[in-house]
């Protein structure tokens, strides 16, 4: 391939495939029709020599070649695109809408703070809070769903931290806290600390996104040979806090989101007797959103709203 005659405007289709993983979309993102689309991909595979496509049922599958070369091709795209147009997003006079996916609890802690910002800023942003029913939405992310996931994603970052700049998906660590045993105030074991033996003689509620029956603890506690008995799992962390309250239940909370469920007061944190891993919150973007104005616009919004409500470790 001779850089000399390449046609810098195959960049620009290629990464609206890259991004749309779609060439119905990816045309309609262009303003071209999907013939025209077609036509520059094959110019494309010409040019670079190889396939960085592959069509399927559902869209376009990039090859290996296509996943190492996004990163920087969108970047430079920006980069260009910025010193075109350097307008800068203006939040109080351009409409935005935002789609953002967390759980209950982070919602609680993340909105007041944000929407005080917004209110006080006059900025026309609408913000769009969609349920998490997962530890991993990168899937979200990557089919244009949702534009930030913020909550705890252990497995999913680690990935896209062992792949460094080759990851489609962004991560920017919001806060850590740390897993507490939660249970009501008079709860017969309130009185002293809680044991190991005592732990797993209790009954328990499991808060699960997916609404699998099992969690981390309890892989925490097959590692030792102990286990635990779970009567009743739910989605919400508001609905743990209530029914635990009103209970014998012990449940397992991050400490930072007792006080989002609405019943601190009626509640009592003690250590885990076993250890576990600490909780580490995450905001995750796509990387097709990485520097467009808007997008950088809200996630310096939600960095901010994590900072004013003041996170308890």
């Amino acid at each position: 391939m001779s850089f000399q005659n390449f046609d810098l405007n195959l960049l620009r289709v290629f990464d609206a495939v890259m991004a749309e993983r779609n060439l119905t979309r990816a045309a309609e993102r262009l303003a071209m029709t999907q013939p025209a689309v077609s036509h520059a991909l094959k110019r494309l595979r010409e040019a670079m020599g190889e396939e960085l496509f592959v069509r399927q049922a559902f869209g376009m599958k990039p090859s290996s070649r296509a996943e190492g070369l996004w990163p920087e091709v969108r970047q430079t795209l920006e980069r260009l695109r910025e010193l075109i147009d350097p307008s800068a997003f203006d939040p109080c006079a351009q409409d935005s809408t935002f789609q953002i996916a967390m759980a209950d609890a982070t919602a609680a802690l993340v909105l007041p703070p944000l929407v005080a910002d917004l209110e006080a800023s006059g900025a026309r942003a609408r913000v769009h809070v969609l349920p998490l029913t997962t530890r991993d939405p990168r899937a979200l992310l990557e089919q244009g769903e949702a534009d930030f996931a913020l909550g705890y994603f252990p497995n999913a970052v680690a990935q896209l931290q062992s792949l460094g700049q080759m990851a489609a998906i962004r991560q920017h660590r919001l806060y850590d806290s740390e897993y507490v045993c939660v249970m009501r105030r008079g709860h017969p074991l309130a009185a002293k600390p809680l044991s190991l033996d005592d732990y797993c003689a209790a009954h328990h509620l499991l808060v699960s996104f997916s609404g699998r029956p099992h969690g981390f603890v309890d892989e925490a506690l097959a590692a030792i040979q102990r286990s635990r008995r779970i009567v009743l799992t739910v989605n919400q962390f508001f609905t743990a806090g209530r029914i635990v309250a009103q209970s014998d239940l012990l449940t397992v909370l991050p400490a930072s989101f007792v006080e989002a469920t609405g019943y601190k007061q009626e509640l009592l944190e003690q250590p885990l007797p076993l250890a576990v891993s600490p909780v580490h919150v995450d905001m995750l973007w796509h990387l097709r959103n990485e520097d467009r104005s808007a997008q950088r616009w809200m996630r310096e919004r939600l960095k901010a709203a994590v900072q004013s409500a003041a996170v308890p470790a």
